[in-house]
């Protein structure tokens, strides 16, 4: 049995239920149990108590109470042979501390209401104790860290905390970002979609740029560069993020004049270019994290299939990738 701690919320779990925040860090535990938890006072935000969908903001202390130890909880949720299989087949790195994945567009790292199969859920398929480091958008690809244990999720965590953790992103906009390179911050919040674009998914959540002091405004910070562009049709930018919004990248490329081609809640009225499929070209190609006693590790995720064929439609040379972060700052 542990002890109480108390949990820092980092920035890369800003937003998040907190249900499903302590389910990430304690998956062995079972959902009555914590919901007896959140029920009796014993896990607490800030010194108060807190319903299950309360969202987690960064900079919050979560008091956790004395946990059994996982090797004291016997069951583990089952894992049928194709999803064993299918997240094997994301596996594009493993040591004894930390596995990454390649994660593919369109499918959740977290559930919900309405997502019973996602990658949280199918965790054990990689073995006992494993456990999210940090989160991607459903919709978009990329390399996804798991913790192996407790102990490497919290100097992981404490990476992206810290923001040592470098982390790369590709897209294919629609439209070429003006100015084509550079530095875009400024605050977000959480609004409503509306009908602009004839968007099917008015009223949906989406984030919105505020200005500072507004409700729950977070700031949000990105470095990026147009590394090639196809006429004013399209480009193929890199973007660095600083910070670690929710939609941060999909925003800060809308505000720019050239949202991420496919992207269904942050558009244009400028017609998609013809030959790119309708998803998200978002993806996260590359993660590099500080390791104690040992070399910086990089990870690096391949292109999912739609994207590799955007590239070789718009002739995007994805070798000459280098960009000079530091004369963008």
């Amino acid at each position: 049995m542990s002890g109480v701690q108390i949990l820092v919320v980092p920035e890369t779990d800003d937003g998040s239920r907190l249900d499903r925040w302590f389910k990430r860090l304690f998956p062995h535990i079972a959902h009555g149990r914590v919901e007896k938890l959140l029920r009796t006072g014993q896990l607490r935000v800030d010194g108060k108590r807190a319903k299950g969908n309360f969202r987690l903001e960064a900079g919050q202390s979560v008091r956790i109470p004395p946990l059994p130890d996982p090797s004291e909880i016997k069951e583990v949720s089952p894992v049928n042979d194709r999803d064993k299989s299918f997240m094997r087949g994301l596996v594009i790195y493993e040591d004894s501390d930390l596995i990454a994945l390649n994660k593919p567009a369109g499918l959740a790292v977290q559930g919900g209401s309405k997502t019973t199969r996602h990658i949280d859920g199918m965790l054990p398929a990689l073995g006992e104790g494993c456990r999210l480091v940090h989160r991607l958008d459903r919709d978009t690809s990329g390399v996804l860290l798991i913790a192996k244990s407790a102990a490497s999720a919290k100097w992981a965590g404490r990476a992206f905390q810290s923001r040592r953790a470098q982390k790369i992103y590709w897209g294919v906009t629609n439209g070429v970002p003006h100015p084509r390179a550079g530095e875009i911050k400024g605050y977000m919040a959480k609004g409503r979609l509306d009908n602009r674009f004839g968007n099917i998914h008015e009223g949906k959540e989406v984030m919105e740029p505020v200005r500072h002091g507004a409700p729950n405004a977070k700031h949000a910070k990105t470095l990026y560069h147009v590394q090639a562009n196809a006429g004013q049709k399209a480009a193929w930018v890199i973007m660095m993020p600083l910070t670690g919004r929710t939609h941060q990248l999909r925003l800060h490329m809308q505000l720019l004049g050239a949202p991420i081609a496919g992207d269904p809640k942050y558009m244009t009225d400028r017609p998609m270019p013809g030959g790119l499929e309708n998803i998200l070209h978002l993806h996260a190609r590359s993660l590099t994290i500080p390791r104690e006693g040992k070399p910086d590790l990089t990870l690096v995720a391949p292109l999912p299939k739609h994207m590799d064929n955007a590239f070789n439609m718009l002739a995007f040379n994805m070798s000459q990738d280098d960009v000079d972060w530091d004369s963008l700052q």
